[in-house]
């Protein structure tokens, strides 16, 4: 009688077990489904609970807000408005001075995920705020860090930048590497070759480029300014398509860690964190450039670009378009805009 109960026991205890087997394969499954499902949700809700406050922690490194400025009140994702950035990308070696090799202004609607980059070529002629003097744009932030940029900037533009972002290229390298390359259109070989210049060449063709072959493609400057500004532009797409991978999320404090002194920013930490949080539950963002042209000349032996103004002109008109939050997405200015009007005008007797 024992034996028969306990064999009665262990039917049950296997018939519970295999249950529970059950229960837990087809919970498994209906996990497995949701979040192939809501991709982004559950990507939403991952980063909530597990990576926004070692974020928020990493981002407190590279707050450095600018002496005077009063920090900007950070309000929820879904309230965000557009906002302007000025993006810097500074290219330091060695001991020499820190430059802003790219200087791109920014216009960010985070309702919309569109993202407009404003590129203003480093060799640009124009007054340095607070140094009195005509030289080139990029020369500001050696004098006087972001400050004197963001002053510089707004006086060239007539539009002040909301907030700044400056970054070494030498993290970028760090992150592109971790992120295990990224794509890049490069269609025939890429050769530094100047005397006077580092040597290097880039293969065309390769699925995917490493850390130092994209900070390479950045840096290439034996073609025009303009060319490489654009290279910038493009640089920035692919690294945004490569983070903005599902996959790619549970590295974002690693990359942040990478990162290190090598970014700093006057966007608050929270800011930063509603503001991924918005884009992660959003549609990718849609990034539009425009780059502003200009002639090259010579000054006491130096090479400047003088902006064309009607440029700056188009520029300021995409600023006022993309900054007015009651701007619906199907009539914000496009920067294609200027080129068909001056194809129009071109063809005018």
């Amino acid at each position: 009688m024992l034996e028969r109960r306990n064999r009665a026991k262990d039917k049950t205890k296997k018939r519970s077990r295999l249950r529970g087997l059950l229960i837990t394969l087809l919970v498994l499954i209906i996990v497995g489904a949701g979040a192939y499902t809501f991709r982004k949700p559950l990507a939403l809700m991952a980063f909530d609970l597990f990576l926004s406050g070692q974020v928020e922690e990493q981002l407190e490194k590279s707050y450095s807000p600018i002496e005077g400025e009063k920090p900007k009140p950070v309000v929820a994702a879904k309230e965000m408005k557009p906002f302007t950035a000025l993006l810097l990308g500074i290219d330091q070696r060695g001991n020499e001075p820190a430059r802003s090799d790219t200087l791109i202004y920014a216009v960010v609607r985070p309702q919309d995920s569109k993202v407009l980059l404003i590129s203003i070529p480093r060799d640009t002629y124009t007054e340095i705020v607070g140094r009195d003097k005509d030289d080139k744009i990029n020369h500001a932030y050696a004098f006087g860090g972001a400050k004197m940029t963001k002053d510089t900037v707004a006086n060239f533009m007539g539009y002040p930048a909301d907030y700044y972002a400056a970054i070494n290229f030498e993290g970028l390298r760090n992150v592109v590497d971790e992120l295990g390359g990224i794509e890049l259109p490069i269609d025939k070989d890429i050769v530094n070759k100047h005397k006077d210049h580092e040597k290097f060449t880039i293969k065309a063709g390769k699925p995917l480029y490493d850390g130092q072959e994209a900070l390479n493609y950045v840096r290439y400057r034996e073609d025009s300014d303009f060319n490489r500004t654009k290279r910038h532009q493009i640089f920035l797409n692919a690294l945004v398509d490569r983070m903005l991978k599902l996959d790619q999320i549970g590295k974002i404090p690693d990359l942040m860690d990478m990162l290190g002194e090598n970014f700093k920013t006057d966007m608050a930490p929270s800011f930063i964190i509603q503001l991924s949080k918005q884009l992660l539950t959003n549609q990718a963002p849609q990034i539009n450039g425009f780059t502003i042209m200009g002639e090259g000349m010579r000054k006491n032996g130096v090479y400047y670009i003088q902006a064309n103004e009607e440029d700056v002109t188009f520029a300021g008109e995409l600023i006022e378009s993309w900054t007015n939050p009651n701007t619906k997405t199907e009539d914000l200015l496009s920067p294609d805009a200027q080129s068909a009007q001056e194809g129009q005008n071109s063809e005018q007797p």
